[in-house]
Formats: structure tokens, C-alpha cells, sequence
């Protein structure tokens, strides 16, 4: 009996934790254009709510420029409006042919704000992570009752979640730390 088997679903929840968290950070604006901001947006496609760059060719030809060519001129509109739906803070612009984002610079108070909304990001993870903990020590506990496990072998089983918790703890602030560098960089 692997000790490290019983540990093994807790600590893909917590690495899906900080894939969810980076999925987060992806989505706020640090000053340039970032297309990942548009990964949420879901366009009315033939009547199916399909995803933006499955109709669209987006891509950053300035530093605070999104440009999307949808693949059919007649998408424009939808695009236009599902932008406007996803409440990215930007309004499109078209030329008829193309529709652009253009990414105002941030202020000193905005770039202050976006860094505390980040820590909360953060702090949201680590609640989670921890929690994560909380569950597998439960479980743990709960099989020193239910089955023939020593108390030493639970004791490594939550030595084990609890060097994880600390090790993405550690990872999470790591993340925290170079998107608020990043958000803070003029």
C-alpha cells in the first residue's frame, strides 16, 4: 500500500486549483493586449455558443491592440455583441472587415486596484489548496476507523498532503508575485 496513491487525487485537485487560478490571472488586463482575455467569449455561431477563436482569427499586431478577423464577414456583428455580453471593459471598433480592441494605459490607481484584485485571486487559491488539505486529513482520519490502518500510516498520509499544501502554497505565491510585477511595470 503506496502511501503516495491515497495522496494522489488531493494533489491533482490542488494542481487544477492552480491551473484555475492561472486561467484567472490570464484574463486581467496588465496594460498590453492579451488575447487569452477573449478565451471566455462565446459568439452566437448559427445559433450555437461557440467559442471565439473557433470563428475568428485573433491575433496582437501592437502592444495594446487585439485585432480579431472573424473567418466570415457576416460575423462581425455577433462578435461585436458577444465582446460587449463578456463585459471585457473594452468596446470593439470595426472597419467592416475586422474588429479591434484597443487597450487604453492604465492608470497608477488602476494598476494598484488590478494588484489587489490579484492578491485576492491568490488568497481565493490558497483557500482552496488549504481546504483540499482539510478534506484528505478527514478522509485520512476516517480510515484509521473504517479499515486496518496504523495511526502511523496515517500520520505520513497527512505529512505528505501537508508538505503538497506547502509546496503549492509556495507556488501560488510565486504566480501572485510576477503577475503583480507585471501589472505594476509601466
Amino acid at each position: 500500500m503506496a502511501t503516495s496513491e491515497r495522496v494522489k487525487p488531493y494533489e491533482e485537485k490542488m494542481l487544477k486549483t492552480i491551473e484555475h487560478l492561472k486561467n484567472d490571472l490570464n484574463g486581467i488586463r496588465a496594460g498590453r493586449a492579451n488575447p487569452h482575455l477573449l478565451d471566455k467569449v462565446r459568439v452566437d455561431y448559427y445559433g450555437t455558443p461557440t467559442p471565439l477563436q473557433s470563428v475568428a482569427n485573433i491575433s496582437v499586431p501592437e502592444a495594446r491592440i487585439i485585432q480579431i478577423a472573424p473567418w466570415e464577414k457576416k460575423m462581425i456583428k455577433e462578435i461585436s455583441r458577444a465582446i460587449q455580453v463578456a463585459e471585457i471593459g473594452i468596446n470593439p471598433q470595426s472597419d467592416g472587415q475586422v474588429i479591434r480592441l484597443v487597450f487604453p494605459e492604465l492608470t497608477g490607481e488602476r494598476r494598484k486596484q488590478l494588484g489587489k484584485d490579484v492578491k485576492k485571486y491568490g488568497e481565493d487559491a490558497k483557500v482552496a489548496v488549504r481546504n483540499i488539505r482539510r478534506d484528505g486529513v478527514d478522509a485520512f482520519k476516517k480510515l484509521k476507523k473504517s479499515e486496518d490502518v496504523s495511526e502511523d500510516v496515517v500520520n505520513e498520509l497527512q505529512d505528505e498532503i501537508t508538505k503538497l499544501t506547502d509546496k503549492y502554497g509556495k507556488e501560488i505565491d510565486k504566480i501572485i508575485e510576477d503577475k503583480t510585477k507585471e501589472i505594476l511595470t509601466v
